[in-house]
């Protein structure tokens, strides 16, 4: 067992129905059991603040260990038909509630802080409520923009950004603007615009550096009927105003898509499976092709050095682990009913975990090394659930980047790298060799493994087409070159001339070789002329000449 480093002590398991959160600079924990809410200190196990809240399903910690945010399901009564504030904000230095609003859906019911808390978001009634330092008491600034439905806001450090989202309606369209805090005087003060139709709804990703925001915008029903789970398309929106359409050569769902923590490319993982997944840059040109495969999900490591694409949910639980700056493929492995994935913060080992209530059965979770060897194994008993799995957080920047390894590390518990899957052939056809119509996939190797990858230029169709026309040209002048000095091919009396056929396998040749014949057959019914005393023409003359 390796347990000998921080990332021994980076580690908690929840073997029971609680709520917790880590705090994100690593120091308490919060456990929700039964009627209490509770924040430890990890290092010590010492009780830091406890909050009599009973029915709490929902937790989480400001950037900066200030704010501690609650949720509880809204409810309202007789004697009470207004109900209960039931989204608390809670100071963990004093343990005083700082602030008590109504927030009736769980969707987006946590607000947004800016990583430094200097700013703070919440969506009131499709308008966004902006306060600064924790005051909540006054709201510092308003964005309203017709019917604003969901927003983002960027990570990293000031000025913060917004990115908002608004449905289209009555024919308009959808669109995404960008807005710099607190800068929000009119369209015109918009850093960026995106609009766009088919959206019934959008998931907006900001890269690291908060200049580019990614859109997933998605309809419920595919109009064309190629799929049941409806459309989606990808959109690029920049700060510096650049937008664009990201064209994705496959046709299908998108399954998922993650930016590079060096914000300068993202992968996307799309198309009816197996699916496509293709590594853009910021122009979204296309920088790697990963071919076809089982998977739906893409993880980079947190230095950005590896990604895994990986199958999961209802796809065996293949994973396949990346170098991106060499793009060659690390290791293969598999791991089955995985329903949970997430990289360590030192960027060498990830944690799959099978939990409850998404799968009741064969509850556990391993520990690997990015290399496909299993480090650390455990399988809940039966009579237990294993909930949640979860690396303790570490400050960026806490773990560099180490060259990537190829050679497995050395584990008891060896790899399992992925057998080759061999596709169902129907009775019919098992007895049978197998042809390219016979495949029920079209499958398509990554772009390192291609013909004429190797460091070779790879060649068009349309020079394909002309180099095969410049090699029968050749042959046929060789043809040319050598048929004056032999005798022409007999010809047989009780058949014409035009029965005789010869053949050397080429199209092109063939044609060249009847061509020189029809010219030499002229040339003897022109000397028969000749000798019959007919007078000659000059063209016809230097035709003689010539075959001399």
């Amino acid at each position: 067992m390796f347990l000998n480093s921080a990332v021994a002590r980076s580690f908690v398991v929840i073997f029971q129905q609680v709520i917790y959160h880590f705090e994100a600079r690593v120091t308490d924990i919060c456990l929700c059991v039964f009627d209490r809410v509770s924040v430890i200190k990890v290092s010590t196990g010492d009780l830091v603040k406890s909050f009599d809240l009973p029915k709490t399903t929902a937790l989480e910690f400001s950037p900066l260990n200030r704010v501690l945010a609650t949720w509880q399901q809204y409810t309202k009564s007789q004697d009470n038909p207004q109900g209960e504030a039931n989204l608390q904000l809670w100071d963990l230095q004093t343990g005083a509630c700082i602030k008590a609003f109504y927030q009736k859906k769980v969707m987006g019911w946590c607000p947004s802080w800016a990583d430094d808390e200097s700013v703070t978001v919440r969506n009131v009634n499709n308008e966004l409520h902006f306060f600064e330092n924790n005051n909540f008491e006054t709201i510092a600034n308003k964005l309203h923009l017709q019917k604003v439905s969901e927003f983002a806001l960027s990570p990293g450090s000031q000025p913060s950004k917004v990115a908002v989202y608004v449905p289209g309606s009555k024919g308009a369209p959808s669109f995404v603007r960008l807005y710099q805090y607190p800068n929000f005087g009119g369209p015109t003060s918009a850093l960026a615009n995106k609009s766009f139709f088919k959206a019934d709804k959008v998931a907006m990703l900001w890269n690291k550096k908060a200049t580019a925001v990614l859109v997933t915008a998605s309809t419920e029903v595919d109009k064309t009927g190629a799929s049941y789970y409806g459309e989606q398309t990808l959109h690029y929106v920049a700060t510096n105003g650049e937008s664009a359409v990201v064209q994705l050569p496959k046709n299908g769902p998108i399954y998922d898509v993650s930016w590079n923590p060096n914000s300068s490319e993202f992968c996307v993982v799309y198309g009816f499976m197996p699916a496509k997944a293709t590594v853009f840059n910021h122009k979204c040109e296309s920088v790697f092709d990963f071919g076809t495969g089982p998977r739906n999900a893409a993880f980079y490591s947190p230095q950005g050095h590896i990604l895994v694409l990986a199958g999961f949910g209802n796809l065996r639980g293949q994973m396949e682990v990346w170098d991106v700056k060499k793009y060659k493929q690390v290791s293969k492995p598999q791991a089955e009913d995985t329903t949970h994935f997430s990289w360590c913060a030192d960027g060498e080992h990830i944690v799959t975990s099978t939990c409850s209530p998404r799968l009741r059965v064969s509850n556990g979770y391993k520990i690997w090394h990015y290399t496909g060897t299993v480090l650390y194994k455990h399988e809940t008993p039966s009579n237990k659930e294993l909930w949640e799995v979860l690396w303790q957080p570490f400050p960026t920047g806490a773990f560099p980047e180490k060259p990537v390894k190829y050679q497995a590390s050395p584990s008891e518990l060896g790899s399992t790298e992925a057998k080759p899957a061999q596709a169902y052939r129907p009775p019919a056809l098992r007895n049978k060799p197998q042809t390219a119509s016979s495949k029920l996939h079209e499958e398509e190797p990554p772009q390192n493994m291609k013909p004429g990858a190797a460091g070779e230029k790879q060649v068009s169709k349309a020079a394909l087409k002309n180099q095969k026309k410049r090699e029968a040209k050749k042959a046929a002048k060789q043809v040319h070159q050598s048929s004056p000095d032999e005798a022409p091919p007999p010809v047989a009396d009780s058949a014409p001339a035009s029965h005789v056929t010869s053949s050397c396998g080429d199209p092109e040749t063939d044609k060249k070789i009847k061509n020189l014949k029809k010219k030499l057959k002229a040339i003897d019914e022109l000397k028969e002329q000749q000798a019959a005393g007919k007078v000659m023409q000059k063209n016809q003359v230097i035709k003689q000449c010539s075959s001399a």
